[in-house]
Order: C-alpha cells, then sequence, then structure tokens
C-alpha cells in the first residue's frame, strides 16, 4: 500500500518507515502535519494515513479529520491514529476525529501488519462500492452524476491555472435502429466498444445516458480539441461489428463547446449539446463546435480549423 506516515519524532519515524516498507509498502515521511495533508491531497493514489497525535503544526486528530475530508464518498482511504497513551478517551478521541482504527505507540510490528490487513480488506471493499455507485455498469465509464462532478473539479482546474477546457458530447448515430434490427445484445456490443474508443482521449468521459457520452478535455485549445474528437469519430467509422445477419458499421455525431470557463459546466455542456443538435441535422457523422454552429465538417476532412473556435 501507499502509505503516508507523520509522526513529530525523528527516530519513531525512522522505527516505523522501516516496520513498514520491510513488509513491501510504499511509505512517505512527514513530521509535518500540513504537509502531509497537501501531499495526500495532491497523491489519490495515498490509501493508509497513520498519524501521531503528535506533529510539528497541527495535531494527529485534525490530520485524521483533514484527511477524511479529503477522502469525501469518492475515495478509499483509511487512517490509523496512534498515541502513547492507549486508553477509552483516547479511542474515542480517535475514532470522533475521522480515524478508523488506534494504535498504541510505539506499535508492537505483529499487531501493527494485522491491522493493515484488515485495512486492506476494508480498502477493498470501499473501493468496490465507490466504483459501484460511480461507474457505468456496461461501459465502466463513469455515470452522469459522477461524470458532472468530475467536469466540475476539471472547470475549476482550469480557471485555477488558467488553462483551456472543451466540453464535447457523442452520440451513435441511428442507434435504435441497430437495437431494433440486430438486437439489443449487439446493440451494447456497440456501446461498449465506442465507449473504450472515447475513453482513450481523456480521464473525463461518462456514459451520461443511452447512447450518449459526454467528454472534458483539458489543456487542449479549441482546434486541438476538436482535431482530437474529429480523429476519434473516424476511428469509430471504420470499426466493423459481427452480428448474426452481416457486419454491420456505426458513426457517432458529436458537439465541442469551449469557454468562457468562468461559466458553469452545465453551461458548457448545454452549448456542446446544441452543437451536437446542429451535426445531426446536417447529416450526422460529423462534428460541429458551438462556435461555427453553422459550419460543419465534412466526413474525411481534415480542415478541423474552420469550425474550431
Amino acid at each position: 500500500m501507499r502509505i503516508v506516515l507523520v509522526e513529530q519524532s525523528r527516530v519513531g519515524l525512522k522505527i516505523m518507515s522501516t516496520m513498514l516498507r520491510q513488509r513491501g509498502h510504499e511509505v512517505y515521511e512527514f513530521r509535518d502535519g500540513e504537509e502531509a495533508i497537501k501531499y495526500i491531497e495532491a497523491d489519490e493514489f495515498v490509501e493508509l494515513v497513520i498519524t501521531s497525535f503528535e506533529s510539528l503544526t497541527i495535531s494527529g486528530l485534525q490530520v485524521c479529520w483533514e484527511a477524511r475530508l479529503l477522502a469525501g464518498e469518492s475515495r478509499a482511504l483509511y487512517v490509523i491514529a496512534m498515541s502513547s497513551t492507549y486508553d477509552g478517551h483516547s479511542l474515542e478521541r480517535a475514532l470522533d476525529s475521522g480515524a478508523d482504527d488506534f494504535i498504541a505507540k510505539p506499535p508492537n510490528d505483529q499487531e501493527l501488519h494485522a491491522r493493515l490487513r484488515a485495512a486492506e480488506r476494508l480498502l477493498a471493499a470501499q473501493r468496490k462500492l465507490i466504483r459501484l455507485a460511480n461507474r457505468d455498469p456496461l461501459t465502466d465509464l463513469l455515470n452522469r452524476r459522477a461524470f458532472l462532478e468530475k467536469a466540475a473539479a476539471a472547470r475549476d482546474r482550469a480557471i485555477e491555472m488558467k488553462m483551456p477546457l472543451s466540453a464535447i458530447i457523442v452520440d451513435i448515430d441511428h442507434f435504435k435502429r441497430v437495437n431494433d434490427t440486430y438486437g439489443h445484445d449487439v446493440g451494447d456490443d456497440v456501446i461498449r466498444t465506442v465507449a473504450q474508443e472515447l475513453n482513450n482521449c481523456s480521464s473525463v468521459v461518462g456514459r451520461l445516458g443511452g447512447e450518449e457520452f459526454g467528454i472534458i478535455l483539458e489543456w487542449q485549445t479549441p482546434e486541438e480539441g476538436f482535431e482530437v474528437i474529429d480523429r476519434l469519430r473516424k476511428v469509430i467509422a471504420g470499426l466493423e461489428f459481427d452480428t448474426a445477419l452481416e457486419p454491420i458499421r456505426v458513426t457517432v455525431s458529436a458537439g465541442i463547446a469551449s469557454g468562457p470557463i468562468t461559466e458553469s459546466i452545465r453551461t458548457l455542456l448545454k452549448r456542446a449539446d446544441l452543437a451536437l443538435y446542429s451535426s445531426k441535422q446536417n447529416g450526422r457523422n460529423r462534428v460541429t463546435a458551438f462556435d461555427s454552429i453553422e459550419a460543419t465538417i465534412e466526413p474525411g476532412s481534415t480542415d478541423a480549423g474552420t469550425v474550431a473556435a
């Protein structure tokens, strides 16, 4: 596991980190509680926090509380508090501050690792629940709620770092015809395959419902974002699906909207949806940028700049 260890004593820090590393854990050592919290916030792969009641800046109890807030409902994170005073009052304070477990300091090696094995079991269960709550079961993409949350967070990053941001809505063309003609098994296969292709372009990709998908592109200009989604459109148009009747191909239409990022993510997505509607109205199998809603790229065209903002 990736573990953040917070202990004011240099000697105690060294002893515990050695204990943990000998069992194969990846340990990041901190004497300063505030620095530890900053690291936990920045590194989403931290799974376990072990903190003494004492640290150089903030108390271990506050580290527990801050770590629990960072985890929220979307991150599996286990917190263990330690204190040289091992009594009912200390245990109560630790658990009330957001800790999942409490151990005496210095910990016994066998007891510590038994507790870590229990933590691993609970973390696995947490990760499964989080995935069930946030992922679409057919495609394993973000579900609508989780996508909107991730999209809003991406928009906040874009504002803070003054970087470009684009919202894209993608829809499979004539999907009802696929279901009606070839069956829902083929329809599911089409949705899964399209989802896999779309998932390659961004970390924020979700299934919004049915055959409709949402994408948030960070760090890319509107022109670059247009090129990304138009390239994916062409890839998807080249895929072939086996059916009981005959091999088939499908196409997708898309709309893209970029900034200003001071507006809400829902506004950006609404504009992307309007651009998607324009793509559908103008023949499908194309991408339309909201800022040039009357101009679309014909299938096979390489001149993305004619419609990108």
